[in-house]
Order: C-alpha cells, then sequence, then structure tokens
C-alpha cells in the first residue's frame, strides 16, 4: 500500500512527518531520513492494530441543524468573479494575522 506522508523541516535537525488523511499519525525526527523512517513504522503499526473500511452514511434531512449548510454547498461553483473574491480574501486575513510582506 502507498500512502502520502508530508515532510516539514522545523529547523536543521528536527523534521516533522504526518500521513495525509490521518491526522493524529505524526512522528518527529532529527533528518529527514529519520523522520520517513520513524513514520512508516508508526502507520505500520497502526495499520497492525485495526483496518480501513469504507461506510455509507444517510444524508442529513432538511430540519437537522447539521443539514442546513449542505444547501449552500457548491453556490459558487459557477461564479466567474469566485478567485479573485478568495485573493482578496487571503489578503485581509494576512492583514489581520500580521503576515504582510513589505
Amino acid at each position: 500500500m502507498q500512502y502520502q506522508v508530508f515532510v516539514q523541516s522545523e529547523s536543521e535537525q528536527h523534521f516533522v512527518a504526518s500521513v495525509l488523511g490521518i491526522p493524529n499519525l505524526t512522528v518527529e525526527g532529527k533528518t529527514e531520513e529519520e523522520a520517513i523512517c520513524n513514520i512508516k513504522s508508526a502507520l505500520e503499526a497502526q495499520l497492525a492494530k485495526g483496518k480501513f473500511m469504507t461506510i455509507e452514511v444517510e444524508a442529513p434531512k432538511e430540519g437537522n441543524q447539521n443539514a442546513t449548510w449542505m444547501k449552500y454547498a457548491g453556490i459558487f461553483a459557477s461564479d466567474p468573479t469566485f478567485d479573485d473574491f478568495m485573493e482578496k480574501l487571503s489578503v485581509i486575513r494576512k492583514e489581520a494575522n500580521g503576515t504582510v510582506d513589505e
């Protein structure tokens, strides 16, 4: 089986690796290679304890509070200005977080 792994360098001697789609599986290493080896071992250990399954879930009913947002899903799918909106939103978020490039 193949899994995608995200490896991030925190510093010269601190790497963090995590398996995409499995949020509770994250390891560390002093090198990128060590982090990859550690994540492989951790994934193998976790897979030995359980298994992946496919389940079916009923769609939420209209009266359900969690279903309220469903009627808005995809509302901007054909909006030609959506990309511009997202760019402006990104700038606003960066300004709010104080991460604007100067």
